[in-house]
């Protein structure tokens, strides 16, 4: 009978035993598969600076760059105050307190001046500066070569530059810094890197390039989709185009492929630094044709009758009619406006 109890007992403490052992790798496998930052706030592919402008903010990824997934991208949504931006690969267990590539085994490109750093607090000039609207991406080779690694680094899809730096068998972790005011910027983990085709082109799957800001809007070659939330007047889309109309592209259209729940897509013209969270037409230097309603605003919350309202299908166009002698910088020359 004690024998069989003694049994029983045993089979009892080795079960207990295997819990614990799934239970400790469960938290092993939480800790190392679990994103940081401090100083930011994330707000789905959304980051955001949430410091005083004293102190790095820094965002680290939760899995390394891998063969099967070994680039990402970061679009600038706001330069903020400074528009120190930092975009590069970490350690896992990277201090939060500084910027990417200030401390080692570690690379980072900086937006606010152009310059790459490794290591140190002491950068060197590598590609151009960067702003609102620009994607810089950062990706790995696939495989080092005698224990280097290539890190290579992107502007608007175009390569800048690469760098070699020492392999590490933990793996590097994708790693954002900011440091003030008003930065915020769009993360992509799963973005891809094009490879070369047979002419040595670059294959481009995204126009995004064309478009100086983005707000809530995702790019897929030439289509534009609303990703905001949509639940209030201020859950805006916005797509800003890089360049302005001039006298030699005068006028641009869009096709309707899907009106959503209540088409609420306007076309028009706006000044550079339109109010992202704005419908085009709902503020001062804007005008613009909104198709849920056929309504023209210009400048205003209130609009006015117009034309027909628009569905899915509709092409929707708005052009500029220059004046023969018109002078770009001229004062006080009145526009006629085309939809």
């Amino acid at each position: 009978m004690r024998d069989k109890r003694r049994v029983n007992m045993d089979d009892i403490n080795l079960h207990y035993r295997f819990l614990n052992w799934r239970r400790r790798i469960r938290e092993v496998r939480a800790v190392r598969y679990k994103e940081r930052l401090k100083r930011m706030l994330r707000d789905g592919d959304i980051l955001r600076y949430h410091g005083n402008s004293d102190e790095v903010g820094c965002f680290i990824a939760a899995r390394p760059l891998s063969r099967r997934n070994r680039y990402f991208e970061v679009t600038i949504m706001d330069t903020g105050v400074r528009g120190m931006i930092t975009v590069g690969l970490v350690p896992q267990l990277y201090k939060l307190d500084h910027q990417p590539a200030w401390l080692p085994h570690s690379v980072a490109f900086h937006a606010d001046d152009g310059k790459i750093y490794i290591g140190n607090t002491v950068g060197q000039q590598f590609g151009p500066k960067c702003c609102r609207g620009d994607r810089i991406g950062c990706g790995v080779s696939p495989d080092p070569v005698d224990g280097q690694l290539t890190v290579f680094f992107t502007k608007n899809g175009k390569e800048v530059g690469n760098v070699e730096i020492p392999a590490s068998p933990e793996g590097l972790y994708p790693a954002v810094g900011m440091h003030s005011l008003g930065e915020e910027v769009l993360l992509d983990l799963n973005a891809e890197w094009g490879m070369e085709d047979d002419d040595g082109q670059m294959i481009v799957d995204s126009h995004e390039e064309d478009w100086g800001r983005l707000h809530d809007i995702k790019v897929t070659g030439t289509l534009l989709e609303y990703i905001g939330k949509g639940k209030s007047i201020v859950d805006v889309g916005l797509a800003q185009a890089r360049r302005p109309l001039n006298t030699r592209f005068h006028y641009y259209e869009l096709e309707i492929t899907d009106a959503g729940e209540k088409c609420y897509i306007a076309l028009g013209l706006a000044r550079r630094d339109y109010p992202k969270n704005r419908h085009p037409g709902w503020s001062r230097g804007s005008i613009a044709y909104h198709a849920d309603d056929g309504k023209l605003f210009q400048g205003s919350g209130v609009g006015d009758a117009f034309g027909p309202r628009c569905f899915e299908g509709d092409i929707m166009g708005c052009g500029i009619m220059f004046p023969r002698d018109f002078n770009q910088d001229g004062e006080g020359e009145h526009l006629f406006y085309s939809f």
